[in-house]
């Protein structure tokens, strides 16, 4: 049998986790929330580095069909968290320290950019737009809902990515980011985390709605730096 197979359902199960959706954006919803059950099984260590992961048990034990399980291992690998084979089935992998460092500190000085750029050239409406996003986010902190808050930080990101007024920027930012999604997400697990971002994020929204460049950039760079101190201690706790 399937090392794979040896995964706890109670755990692990898709089929009860995922509420069901119709259409195009339905299939890249679950593409997107097996490859983050996936990558959390990874993480705590319930899948083991060297671990085969079949597309039909994966499909079975989540209760999915294939396609998404062929996106979110693609996606997946690109993270360095899965090792693609041609022709084979895929390996549980897991990215070194260093190579995850350098992830995060890339992706920091990404968005350090974008929202200096953004404290700049954002306009009206979408300064309105950024107030708005973080005042909801603010009632997802009170409501306790990391799902939703994490859906909804994404799109805080991406608003200030859109900000900047520089698409290859913007490009490259959220690029990165995606690579980074599975890793990332997690910080929304740890106690006191959603009320920390928010604050973070209140510091970054200031200094775009004043005009300030440099502080906007600074406080982004702090805040992806504990968004990875924060997935470290994670890890160490699982």
């Amino acid at each position: 049998m399937p090392e794979f197979l040896q995964i706890p359902t109670s755990e692990s199960s898709l089929e009860r986790r995922l509420p069901r959706r119709a259409g195009r954006r339905a299939a890249a919803t679950r593409s997107e929330e097996l490859r983050n059950l996936i990558a959390d099984d990874i993480i705590c260590g319930r899948l083991s580095p060297g671990m085969p992961l079949e597309e039909a048990e994966i499909a079975r034990r989540y209760g999915v069909s294939r396609t998404p399980v062929r996106e979110a291992i693609r996606e997946l690998a690109a993270t360095g968290l899965i090792e693609a084979r041609a022709h084979r089935s895929a390996l549980v992998a897991r990215p070194s320290s260093e190579r995850l460092r350098g992830m995060f500190d890339v992706l920091a000085e990404l968005e350090a950019l974008c929202a200096g750029f953004a404290a700049l050239r954002m306009t009206a409406k979408e300064r309105q737009k950024l107030q708005e996003l973080h005042a909801g986010l603010g009632a997802l902190v009170e409501s306790g809902d990391p799902k939703k808050y994490y859906v909804q930080n994404d799109k805080f990101h991406s608003l200030i990515y859109a900000g900047s007024h520089n698409d290859y920027l913007a490009e490259l930012t959220f690029a990165t980011r995606a690579r980074l999604s599975p890793f990332s997400h997690t910080q929304f697990r740890a106690w006191g985390r959603l009320n920390l971002s928010h604050s973070e994020h209140d510091r970054v929204v200031a200094a775009i709605l004043r005009g300030d460049k440099d502080t906007a950039a600074t406080e982004m760079r702090a805040h992806i730096a504990t968004v990875e101190i924060t997935y470290e201690r994670y890890v160490e706790g699982a």
